[in-house]
């Protein structure tokens, strides 16, 4: 087994007894096999559960965060119905989840005498330095990082250029302005003006025009009294 698949098989392994710790299984311990005498396996995960409900929730949930995590299934589930005895088969790891009174009676610890017990804490103590001492291994072998020559040849932008620049377009601006603003107050006063006067001149042609008609008023009056004088005549005759 490579030093690769030996660390993705320890983290696995974590995983499932942190699952242990979570569901109250008691005295958990990790025996890491002897490679002379484990066959196949490399780890044993040993823990003890106090009812046969609480040995089928530890294995069913180790068996879920295996899967949902890192996409593992055991090779084989064994147990699982009585609950005394829940052996899962990860060939690479074994995970044997005991209540209390079976495990004294089998006893795997003293049958593995060849074994290295851990604890948990120490389980991940090991786990975390061997992947720390990965890790700075990787950093050291990779290249420095070295800056792109086009970012060194770049040139930089003259600054006698932009002044030439804002020179140009403060000379072409400053004309505009009043020429624009002189022709449109000439032209509109220009047009105005006239239609004033206009407008008083016809105003005054028909002023005369009242005068007239009181003057007809006045000549028509005689004749009514030339009439009430002939009808006074004709009473008297």
């Amino acid at each position: 087994m490579t030093t690769e698949t030996k660390q993705q098989t320890r983290i696995y392994v974590q995983t499932a007894a942190a699952v242990c710790e979570e569901k109250k299984g008691a005295d958990t311990r990790i025996l890491e096999l002897d490679p002379m005498d484990s066959g196949l396996s490399d780890f044993f995960l040993v823990t003890s559960a106090t009812n046969d409900r609480q040995a089928i929730a530890i294995a069913d949930e180790i068996e879920l965060r295996l899967k949902r995590e890192f996409g593992v299934m055991p090779n084989s589930v064994e147990g699982r119905r009585q609950g005394q005895w829940i052996l899962l088969d990860y060939v690479d790891f074994v995970v044997h989840v005991f209540l209390a009174e079976r495990r004294a009676f089998y006893d795997i610890e003293r049958l593995r005498k060849s074994a290295r017990p851990l604890s948990p804490a120490e389980f991940d103590a090991e786990l975390t330095a061997a992947l720390a001492a990965k890790t700075l291994d990787v950093r050291s072998k990779a290249p420095a990082k070295t800056k792109p020559a086009a970012a060194k040849a770049a040139p930089k932008p003259k600054k006698a250029a932009t002044k030439v620049a804002v020179k140009v377009t403060v000379k072409k601006s400053k004309p505009v302005k009043p020429v624009a603003k002189k022709k449109v107050v000439k032209k509109v006063a220009a047009k105005k003006a006239p239609v004033k006067k206009a407008a008083a001149k016809k105003v005054i042609k028909k002023a005369p025009a009242k005068k007239a008609v009181v003057k007809k008023v006045i000549k028509k009056a005689p004749a009514k009294k030339v009439a009430k004088k002939a009808a006074a005549k004709k009473k008297k005759r």
